[in-house]
């Protein structure tokens, strides 16, 4: 009895919490893996407990640090990842990005128009002077 309890409230945090039943997808496959990214977080979740500070609301009676649900982990998760090391920054680009290389000409040139004049507005100066005419 107490394991079917368990597994409606991982259910629940599953929906709710984690965003499990949101996203509609269309692919079976893409489904899957949205499951088990959502039991990757859960596992994070659990790994997490005992660098959780115990973030409760007003109403929640205080729990200890080994004990923390999932949901008051997660709703700690930012205080633990600012006390986690950084990792190396991210490696920067060996080769130049896509485009037009210097010094190449530019074979499509943009095309440019003179501020504040359209083509409609010449046809409409010339319906204004027919019509003073």
């Amino acid at each position: 009895m107490q394991s079917g309890l368990l597994l409606e409230h991982t259910f629940r945090l599953f929906k709710q919490v984690l965003g499990w039943t949101a996203p509609k997808i269309r692919d079976p496959a893409a489904a899957d893996r949205w499951t088990w990214l959502i039991i990757t977080v859960y596992a994070q979740l659990r790994l997490a407990r005992p660098l959780a500070a115990d973030l409760r609301l007003p109403w929640e009676r205080p729990a200890p640090p080994g004990r923390l649900t999932p949901a008051r982990v997660r709703r700690g998760f930012r205080n633990i990842r600012a006390a986690l090391p950084r990792p190396a920054s991210a490696p920067k680009p060996g080769k130049p990005g896509p485009g037009r290389p210097p010094g190449s000409k530019n074979r499509r040139p943009a095309p440019r128009y003179d501020v504040g004049k359209t083509f409609i507005r010449e046809r409409t100066l010339q319906a204004k002077r027919e019509r003073a005419g």
